[in-house]
């Protein structure tokens, strides 16, 4: 790395009025002009004033946004011009948010520039390897550094900027209500109940136990899945209650999750595995496995859904069924364990 000599006049990076590298002439540096806060106590108070204001404000706006995420409405619209009508609590929350950040961020280069020292400092380049003295050296710059920045001299400023800083995490708090309730929870329950039929993902028609010969495998979902997706407004209940049907013969069954939880040897287990939350549908007949696509995570269907391969940690909920007076395919309840991906919380 190039040096220089202390008690040099000339720039750094420059030696005998020449670059080090390039040999290029460098001019020197010009002579350091005062800032009108380093001459006028008035108008180092007056920015002092300036910084604190932003401070001020930014924790105003931090409330604020607070504010209008718990009393605005979701249906609560406004017209803009050019981007059309949005959501009020949108506006609201991405202009406090935004602001506030911004003044903090101003702030802060205000306070840098108007009050902080702005001399040009010339310094030796040094080994990586440095002594007992160089370390207090050090220490001893990083405190005469605290002590010109003005910490601890502008009171104004540092009690409104920890206050800003204090609540800058609130919004961040906030904001995790949006991701939803807690996968413990809501992924302990779908729209699975007692007799509820089940029918093909594709053409939503019931299933009749006859329909699936041995071998066989047939996406379902739950017949009412299309009037709660209706009525939410959302594609939430699909992933949750999705579910694949296989049929074996009854004496090839080693295991189920519950007793007589097939029907005939048709067996309905969770479409989303449980290690990523991937959709599953590769099933090889002759072995009963079943093959995750994304992490080759594989489940014997025959012996409860356990894992028998990859980086799956839990096995394949089933959904205990049988059939209606007509021979339609129902479900039994809901499931009896969380489905899709695990998560830390459910131990």
């Amino acid at each position: 790395m190039n040096e220089i000599e202390l008690g040099s006049t000339d720039p750094v990076g420059a030696r005998d009025g020449k670059d080090l590298v390039s040999g290029v002439p460098v001019l020197p540096l010009p002579a350091h002009t005062p800032r009108r806060a380093d001459i006028d106590p008035v108008a180092a108070k007056r920015a002092e004033r300036q910084v604190a204001l932003m401070f001020a404000s930014s924790i105003a706006l931090l409330i604020a946004f607070t504010v209008a995420y718990i009393k605005v409405p979701n249906t609560s619209l406004v017209s803009i011009p050019v981007i059309g009508t949005v959501g009020t609590n949108h506006v609201l929350l991405g202009l406090t948010l935004g602001l506030a950040l911004f003044l903090i961020g101003t702030g802060a280069i205000h306070w840098a520039k108007k009050l902080m020292p702005d001399v040009e400092v010339t310094q030796e380049r040094h080994s990586l390897s440095s002594s007992a003295a160089e370390r207090a050296e050090v220490v001893e710059i990083f405190n005469r550094g605290a002590a010109e920045s003005g910490f601890g001299e502008h009171k104004l400023i540092r009690r409104t900027l920890l206050g800003a800083l204090a609540l800058l995490p609130i919004p961040l708090v906030v904001l995790l209500r949006d991701l939803g309730p807690m996968p413990n929870t809501r992924l302990r329950n779908t729209i699975w109940k007692k007799d509820v039929h089940l029918v093909t993902d594709a053409t939503y028609q019931k299933i009749k136990a006859s329909d699936i010969p041995i071998g066989g495998l047939i996406n379902a979902v739950p017949e009412n899945l299309l009037e709660i997706e209706e009525s939410e407004g959302n594609l939430n209940q699909r992933g949750k209650a999705s579910i694949i049907l296989v049929r074996m013969d009854p004496a090839e069954i080693l295991g189920q999750q519950g007793e007589n939880w097939d029907y005939e040897g048709i067996l309905a287990f969770s479409k989303i595995c449980t290690h990523v939350g991937c959709p599953i549908s590769l099933y090889q007949q002759r072995t009963h496995h079943l093959l995750c696509p994304c992490h080759q995570s594989t489940f014997d269907l025959a012996n409860k859904g356990n894992v028998i391969f990859g980086p799956a940690a839990r096995r394949m909920p089933q959904l205990a069924i049988t059939v209606d007076a007509e021979g339609y395919l129902v479900a039994r309840g809901d499931f009896k364990e969380p489905v899709g991906p695990s998560f830390w919380e459910r131990g």
